[in-house]
């Protein structure tokens, strides 16, 4: 296709335009269902209030931290390297519409589920496919939001250099400072989030079940509201704002990738745009696939969420051979290797599923180990967990080889691009991806608002399994966002080792028999662990306080118990909001402190195995805190359903215990490890050129 340059970029904007307009009309549908009651609305309202009020504080810390980083990208970098001006000055650029649109995704999730939530509980009055189809489409707002942002941002970006005479094979690194605006956003919002939602959870359930021995979403608890705001705040604008910049850092290190002088033959504009195409093309699938969510006649919400995500995976299949073969006349290698991606994706999700839903031995191995105590059921978690990494693992690994193998190929050799292509395809279902996560927040809100307005019981059972399909959802979709952060990272690693390289003669070996690569591969390592306990402590520390905060109001207003005097819900929301944004700083600052200090005081060696290191422990260690997680959450609700004694049995107990340490692991720690690999990553391939030139040592 001669006129690659003109109509590859126009049709991914089209495509991003088309996944908005999806988005417009989903929400459209959603917002005129019904609300039900006054209660209804009252609590619903309470929720949105505080999840809006969160965002407005946490992204006017945001703005400030990305205006400072925007002007020592557009003064900074000119000064330091005058030779990369332009560079500098399109990354702050890039930097801040990245930033502007993460953000933007993050607050459409949270908008619309905010209001989902009661026309969910009040469709649920009519059975389990109207509320199933409601929450499905309210999760899908924020899947097509993040895609279309995503693709209209970087089509966009290329079109604006490209119309400036810019050299196709130049602009990819010109897009990085969109890949990392994208990055802090979601790094905020995942570790500010995330500590909001388990503090508040914590905080609540521990005062609440188990102290006053009320129920789950009890409107007694003074921190209920927190905590149906922390659902969204986590899982919506979290989730929302991590996969957008998943999305945009899985395209441009593809990009820089086809666009590397390394890879024979030349690079050419129709390699470079190939990876927005398929992204292009997958809109559509997943606007197919959406239609597919039907509850089957075995009443299994999981078997049509799952022959959902089969159907958009084989109609992206299709369309990626169309678009590779017939119409870009690229060698049938390219397709194989965005076929792997598919394949990835299918089995991360399915083997996610099967340690973290309560249908499947691993779940119910807890379960039963929970009637023996609180050590055993943690132990069997503990063990769930950590045998949870190896499927993922060994199919990642597979993934590089035959991705590499097939890039490489007859006279390609393009063995990375092949890595590439797979991390697009995995990829290219984010919109779907993204909707099934949503559907987690929207259906516990829905469940707690038939708790607190006392609805019928019928309505609750049907809000219930909803609810745990979710808990099973945002599990499966944190699987699939941990596995496709590690895959992209690699390709942002093979990006910074060819910009460190193209700015010395001498090319960096990056060998682990050199001392500055194991030592940077050590860092690395350990500074997973760190940032994992920063999050972890942030939320002992805020859920300390909202336990404090619900004593205090049970003890002051004990009218409270009786049902003669309101709880202050608002200032529990008030208390977690300060507390986790504050909390935040510090692991934020971390991902940006640590790749630029060890980068020029040790080297561009040191860093890149800092990389490797985030990379490799990074992994793992996210897998193994979502899934042990996800399990525990799922054991203690496979009792309450009535194994092992059922609710307040002794099991119960135990398994309320698990949960309760499994909320932090699933939801604020191993979530934000992604966005913080993935934030490193960037900023090393933004300052290659410059640790490469003026570290203090290089040995």
């Amino acid at each position: 296709m001669n006129n690659i340059g003109v109509v590859g970029p126009w049709a991914s904007v089209l495509a991003g335009l088309f996944a908005l307009g999806v988005s417009f009309f989903l929400a459209r549908s959603v917002l005129r269902a019904d609300t039900g009651t006054d209660r209804m609305r009252e609590i619903s309202d309470a929720i949105a209030v505080g999840s809006m009020e969160f965002l407005r504080v946490e992204y006017r810390i945001v703005a400030i931290f990305s205006v400072l980083l925007a002007l020592l990208f557009f003064f900074g970098g000119p000064l330091v390297d005058p030779e990369s001006s332009q560079f500098w000055r399109a990354s702050g650029t890039g930097f801040l519409a990245g930033a502007a649109l993460s953000a933007l995704a993050g607050f459409i999730g949270m908008f619309v589920s905010t209001r989902a939530n009661v026309r969910v509980a009040q469709a649920a009055t009519k059975g389990l496919a109207p509320a199933l189809d409601l929450a499905v489409r309210a999760g899908a707002v924020n899947g097509f939001a993040v895609v279309g942002l995503g693709l209209i941002g970087l089509a966009g970006f290329y079109l604006a250099w490209r119309s400036m005479g810019v050299d196709p094979a130049e602009i990819p690194i010109l897009l990085v400072g969109f890949a990392f605006g994208g990055s802090l956003v979601s790094l905020f919002a995942r570790v500010g989030g995330g500590i909001f939602t388990k503090a508040a959870d914590v905080g609540t359930d521990l005062v609440g079940k188990v102290e006053a021995g009320i129920p789950e979403d009890d409107p007694r608890n003074p921190g209920v509201i927190a905590d149906n705001v922390g659902d969204n705040v986590g899982d919506c604008a979290g989730m929302g704002a991590d996969l957008f910049e998943t999305y945009a850092v899985t395209l441009i290190g593809t990009m820089l990738v086809a666009a590397s002088e390394s890879l024979p033959p030349e690079p050419t504009e129709t390699n470079v745009l190939f990876p927005l195409l398929l992204g292009a093309v997958a809109v559509v699938a997943s606007a197919v696939g959406l239609l597919f969510i039907r509850l089957p006649k075995s009443g299994s919400i999981m078997a049509a969420l799952h022959g959902a995500t089969l159907v958009t995976c084989a109609l992206a299949a299709i369309g990626f051979y169309v678009v590779t073969v017939p119409l870009l006349q690229l060698p049938l290698a390219y397709f194989g290797a965005s076929l792997v991606g598919l394949i990835i994706t299918v089995v991360l999700i399915f083997t996610t599923d099967y340690y973290t839903s309560k249908h499947f031995r691993p779940v119910q191995r807890i379960a039963g180990g929970s009637t023996s105590g609180t050590a055993t059921a943690m132990i069997e978690g503990m063990a769930v967990g950590l045998e949870s990494v190896a499927i993922p693992v060994v199919t990642i690994v597979i993934g590089i080889v035959v991705a590499f193998l097939l890039g490489s190929s007859g006279d390609l050799q393009h063995g990375l691009f092949g890595v590439g292509l797979a991390a697009v395809g995995m990829l290219s279902v984010t919109g779907l991806v993204v909707a099934l996560d949503t559907f987690g927040p929207v259906t516990d809100n829905a469940g707690g608002i038939a708790q607190m307005s006392d609805m019928p019981a019928e309505v609750r059972l049907v809000t219930d399994e909803l609810d745990a399909v979710g808990n099973t959802t945002k599990a499966t979709t944190k699987g699939y966002a941990i596995g496709s952060a590690g895959l992209a990272s690699l390709v942002l690693f093979a990006d910074y080792v060819d910009h460190a390289n193209a700015a010395v003669d001498t090319p960096f070996a990056f060998s682990l028999q050199s001392p500055a690569v194991l030592s940077g591969l050590l860092i690395g390592a350990a500074a997973v662990f760190v940032f994992g306990a920063l999050a972890m402590r942030a939320v002992g520390h805020a859920a300390g306080e909202v336990i404090e905060e619900v004593r205090r109001q049970f003890r002051e207003k004990p009218g409270i118990m009786l049902g003669t005097d309101k709880p202050d819900y608002a200032h529990c929301v008030r208390i977690v909001t300060k507390r986790a944004l504050r909390e935040m700083i510090v692991p934020a600052a971390m991902a940006v402190a640590l790749p630029v200090g060890i980068g020029f005081l040790l080297g561009a060696d040191a860093l890149g195995g800092l990389l490797i290191g985030v990379i490799v422990s990074g992994l793992v260690m996210a897998l193994f805190m979502a899934n042990a997680g996800g399990a525990w959450d799922n054991a203690k609700k496979y009792i309450e359903e009535g194994a092992h004694g059922g609710k307040g049995s002794e099991a119960h107990k135990a398994a309320v215990v698990g949960d309760t340490l499994g909320d932090p692991l699933k939801d604020t720690a191993g979530p934000a490890i992604n966005p913080f690999i993935k934030a490193i990553t960037t900023i090393a391939v933004l300052i290659a050129g410059l640790v490469a030139q003026h570290s203090l040592m290089n040995f």
